[in-house]
């Protein structure tokens, strides 16, 4: 890890070590800026893809196909292969309207002067409390991030027939963690008359063996200590119930604008996105913004590493 504190000045900031941050930087250096560095609060780089423990990545990046911690991995290797900086455990604490970076990293509090920032915080999913999911507070309540973070990487399984709320790509993407740690879910249910990935991959729930209900309605947990079961009215009207160990809830995105917010960026009123032009750049012309941050709705690493590449182009562009 470099010593952030080292450096008053740079050319371009990067607030995010995901795809989309990666891709801008490795972009960036080869369109021969070479005054980088990104700056990401985790403890090591690569973003979500480090706990999607399943495929396909990498094959729009590195024409092969990876798991998500094998593409991580490969992500940071081509960083560092470049020469390219990156502070970890380094959370960004304020942006200015100058594009003055406040921080803090394990040596300490600092200050970061750099011509051009580019936001790639990413997004995250929205958990039960803002979702107005009723019932009882037990536990066993997760979001996908939450299990996989969990099943990859603290090797944990927190528990063994939930029931999973959702059906985006990320939904089908917790079922398949939740095969590879001999979790069973009991059903997926989404409020929405049909699910919200396109045919066929809805189909993927059937070869995980896991009932798909939609229209359903009025979601209700119950449970002491912990979860005890899920009772919900279906389609037609009926109530019925599922008896599960935890909840599994998935999707319904939300941008990671904080930081945007406190710049005194614009942010789109309906998605809570910073608001961008065409070249990925917001109402602050020094700040720009790509990857999933700006996304909806959101997409796939290889699309949000393909969006940093060509908003690190306008970006070299801009500084010339």
């Amino acid at each position: 890890m470099n010593d952030i504190r080292r450096r008053k000045q740079c050319d371009v900031a990067i607030i995010g070590a995901g795809p989309a941050g990666i891709g801008a930087a490795l972009a960036l250096k080869k369109a021969g800026v070479n005054d980088i560095i990104i700056l990401d609060r985790e403890t090591t780089g690569g973003g979500v893809p480090r706990h999607c423990g399943h495929p396909p990545f990498g094959l729009r990046e590195y024409a092969r196909i990876m798991t998500g911690p094998q593409y991580a991995q490969r992500n940071i290797r081509e960083v560092h292969k470049a020469g390219i900086p990156l502070s970890l455990k380094t959370s960004v604490t304020a942006l200015g309207p100058d594009g003055t970076i406040d921080y803090v990293c394990p040596q300490g509090r600092g200050k970061l002067s750099p011509k051009r920032v580019l936001l790639a915080t990413g997004t995250r999913e929205t958990p039960r409390s803002a979702r107005f999911i009723s019932g009882d507070r037990a536990l066993g309540i997760y979001t996908t991030g939450a299990l996989q973070s969990m099943v990859y990487l603290k090797q944990m399984v927190p528990f063994y027939r939930p029931l999973v709320i959702g059906t985006e790509i990320v939904s089908f993407s917790a079922l398949w963690t939740c095969k590879k740690a001999g979790i069973q879910p009991v059903a997926m249910i989404d409020e929405r008359s049909r699910p919200a990935v396109a045919w066929p991959v809805f189909y993927a729930s059937h070869y995980f063996g896991v009932p798909l209900l939609t229209g359903c309605s009025n979601i209700t947990i119950y449970g002491k200590a912990r979860i005890e079961g899920v009772r919900i009215v279906d389609q037609h009207g009926q109530q019925r119930d599922f008896s599960c160990d935890g909840v599994l809830v998935t999707g319904c995105f939300t941008p990671e604008s904080i930081l945007a917010r406190l710049g005194g960026l614009t942010i789109e009123k309906k998605s809570g996105r910073p608001l961008t032009d065409r070249y990925g750049r917001c109402s602050n012309p020094i700040y720009f913004a790509a990857g999933n941050l700006v996304h909806q709705p959101v997409k796939v690493a290889g699309k949000c590493w393909q969006n940093g590449k060509t908003v690190a182009k306008w970006i070299a562009k801009d500084l010339l």
